[in-house]
């Protein structure tokens, strides 16, 4: 069944065809509807979660005494246990849908993208994946397929992407708090420390996490006090200098390699600007012990 604009005062809705079981990430149901002015829900509690995607309309949702105007582009989320209710409006009755999940790994999800109890609604323009995204999950919960529970959280997980993104799109103009300055750098900080050992560079790094390379090497330094440069410069040479004292099977030019240092008299020069001696002394040093 397809519900569409022009469906007056329409309901659906698909549960999912398997049980929950102990899944770490269950979608229950989903669904859509173009509501009747007023319609009201609550108050009252879930023992769930559910997530709304307002596609057209407008409607007041409030949770923890705190009220929510909303139109269309805007979502809300309902934890579970919450006392909530929600209405749509008189003259312009939202059309809106669904998806209801669960699971021990759904906090932590819905967590990730900034979503939470003091904050539960997001304000950002029309997204054409959003019901694309709902829409999929519906279908994939209506096939009654074995698959269905797969690719149901996969849609999902998508979705709470698309939220994600929305909600930390104010760093790339540089509106950025320092709690999202801080989760900036750590993410450039968890690139240098999976990728060292690869040729990479600052530039790479930058164009991958979507930043400006100037921007984030200044907002780098000042949660650090050191450049990515010299950080991924230490990074390797403090692998370099584990390897030297575990792996003494290893050539000096292999450990090189192994850290990132494709130059082994450049990985010498480093490695005695930071400890004083050069890579042979130092393993020589630790053989003598």
């Amino acid at each position: 069944m397809n519900i569409g604009m022009d469906k007056r005062y329409s309901y659906y809705v698909v549960s999912n065809p398997l049980p929950a079981g102990e899944s770490d990430f269950t979608v229950l149901f989903a669904g859509e509807s173009q509501t009747k002015p007023e319609h009201r829900l609550g108050p009252k509690v879930y023992d769930y979660y559910l997530i709304h995607y307002v596609i057209s309309g407008r409607g007041v949702f409030t949770s923890h005494g705190e009220e929510y105007a909303l139109g269309a582009g805007d979502s809300f989320v309902i934890e579970p246990e919450q006392l909530i209710s929600y209405v749509s409006d008189e003259a312009d009755p939202w059309h809106y849908c669904w998806i209801a999940f669960t699971g021990s790994q759904a906090v932590k999800l819905v967590e990730a993208t900034g979503l939470t109890s003091s904050s539960p609604v997001i304000h950002i323009a029309r997204n054409r994946h959003m019901p694309v995204l709902c829409r999929q999950i519906q279908q994939a919960l209506k096939s009654k397929k074995s698959n269905a529970q797969l690719k149901a959280t996969g849609y999902l997980s998508l979705l709470l992407g698309e939220y994600c993104e929305a909600l930390s799109a104010p760093a790339v103009t540089g509106m950025v708090t320092d709690a999202e300055s801080d989760r900036i750098v750590q993410q450039a900080i968890h690139y240098l420390s999976t990728q060292y050992a690869e040729p990479i560079t600052i530039e790479m790094m930058a164009e991958s996490l979507g930043y400006n390379r100037a921007y984030l090497s200044r907002m780098f330094k000042r949660h650090t006090q050191v450049t990515p440069v010299t950080f991924l410069l230490k990074l390797r040479v403090d692998k370099a200098r584990l390897l030297l004292r575990e792996r003494l099977e290893l050539t000096i030019e292999q450990i090189a390699a192994s850290v990132g240092f494709y130059d082994p008299l450049y990985f010498s020069k480093q490695f005695r600007r930071w400890y004083g001696v050069s890579p042979s002394e130092y393993r020589n040093q630790i053989k003598s012990l």
